[in-house]
């Protein structure tokens, strides 16, 4: 733990150097310096304050969600600004070596000085994180997309044929700090107009309390034709905290299941219903949480009790990972399974048929969007909510609406 410490601290004052740096070149005024080195000192000071106060009892707040996103938007681009004087510093030394041992030009001190132009350039490129961090923080984080997707099944039943199903994830209800952005959110559920609504898992972030300033607002969301539906995240065991009891724990998470009813969301807990329409049927399947790196309470098994292969077949399971190590092979075959739990990372840059790219993608192979294999589909919802980082960019908060349509795709 001490070495740990000691190497925090030496990073901190090594990106704290070279930051230093670069305001050092572009101004020569000491009152700017002094500025600089007493708003650098409260923010590290305030960070790891914070840090240490954290209470593994309580968890998440408020209060850890700022101290992160702070500690975000200053280190981040004093990190920018290292790599940048640092690379500058290698090749003062390769030039400051020439000179000195070669003779190439003796006016010149072994190290030449710092360029200001340099220093202008790596603050220009700093700003980029930080401006869109701030902008995360304040704007991304309540920038609602509506993402819209189209299915085609040919073993879908007829009557349903046109279906739409709105998907919503990660709530995490304990992050939010925005009545009327909320409020907007629910009205843009509504406004879609869908069949059926399914709510992939993590109402919460820990506490079944974080929901309770939220039920009359979720309990706007308006009972479709075929119903709302949800299950179980990973959050929603309370599995990240110290508890006092494990009295205490189970009694949380008897509260959090019974949030679902509270706004009118039929919880499944790895069990299947059937959806009715002109006499035909579709299996709504849902699965408490499975996660190969997070908890495994899901029972594929139990949850599809009854079904066969031919029963056309939706799956809810919060974590995609399920659907790559269990479900896309199935022999019950799952024809779409909906997901969500990665939030994109909350960070990343989406430029539709250019790019999507996020850090995240390096440890889930389905981390947003949709996914394909052997005519078997997961969607991979980008989160309702957010967590940790008080923010998000690029990877914006979403709504999914996906028609399923009988028939072969047209090329």
């Amino acid at each position: 733990m001490f070495i740990r410490l000691l190497l925090l601290l030496a990073f901190i004052a090594f990106i704290e150097f070279y930051a230093f740096q670069a305001i050092r070149t572009i101004s020569r005024h000491k009152w700017v310096h002094y500025s600089y080195i007493i708003l650098s000192a409260i923010v590290v000071v305030y960070i790891i304050y914070s840090f240490t106060k954290f209470d593994r009892r309580v968890g998440q707040t408020h209060e850890t969600l700022f101290t992160m996103g702070l500690l975000l938007i200053t280190l981040m681009p004093k990190i920018i600004l290292t790599l940048v004087l640092f690379g500058e510093d290698f090749y003062r030394i390769i030039s400051g070596s020439i000179t000195h041992f070669f003779g190439v030009n003796e006016k010149v001190g072994f190290l030449p000085e710092r360029r200001k132009f340099v220093s202008q350039v790596a603050i220009g490129i700093a700003a980029v994180p930080f401006l869109s961090l701030l902008y995360g923080m304040t704007k991304g984080k309540y920038n609602f997309k509506v993402i819209k997707q189209t299915l085609f099944f040919s073993d879908l039943p007829a009557s349903f044929d046109g279906t739409t199903i709105t998907h919503i994830s990660d709530i995490h209800s304990g992050s939010f700090d925005d009545a009327e952005k909320i409020k907007y959110a629910v009205d843009l559920i509504n406004e879609q107009k869908s069949d059926i609504i399914l709510f992939t898992g993590d109402i919460v972030n820990t506490h079944a309390t974080e929901m309770h300033p939220w039920i009359e607002t979720f309990k706007g969301i308006e009972k479709p034709k075929f119903g709302k539906y949800s299950v179980l995240g990973n959050h929603d065991y309370g599995e990240y905290i110290d508890w006092p009891s494990q009295k205490e724990k189970a009694a949380n998470f008897e509260a959090i299941k019974a949030l679902h009813s509270q706004i009118d969301f039929q919880l499944l807990l790895n069990e299947n219903v059937k959806i009715k329409n002109n006499e035909e049927t579709i299996a709504l399947v849902g699965v408490e949480n499975w996660g190969h790196n997070f908890k495994k309470a899901g029972d594929l098994n139990k949850a599809g009790q009854g079904l066969s292969p031919q029963d056309f077949k939706i799956l809810m399971t919060h974590d995609p990972s399920h659907w790559e190590y269990e479900v896309k092979n199935d022999e019950k075959n799952y024809h779409l399974t909906l997901s969500g739990h990665t939030h994109g990372l909350q960070f990343g840059i989406e430029i539709p048929g250019i790019i999507k790219w996020s850090p995240v993608q390096y440890v889930y192979k389905q981390w947003a969007g949709l996914y394909e294999n052997l005519g078997r589909y997961v969607y991979v919802n980008r989160g309702f909510g957010f967590h940790a980082y008080p923010g998000r960019v690029g990877i914006w908060p979403e709504i999914t609406v996906i028609e399923l349509k009988k028939g072969e795709k047209v090329a």
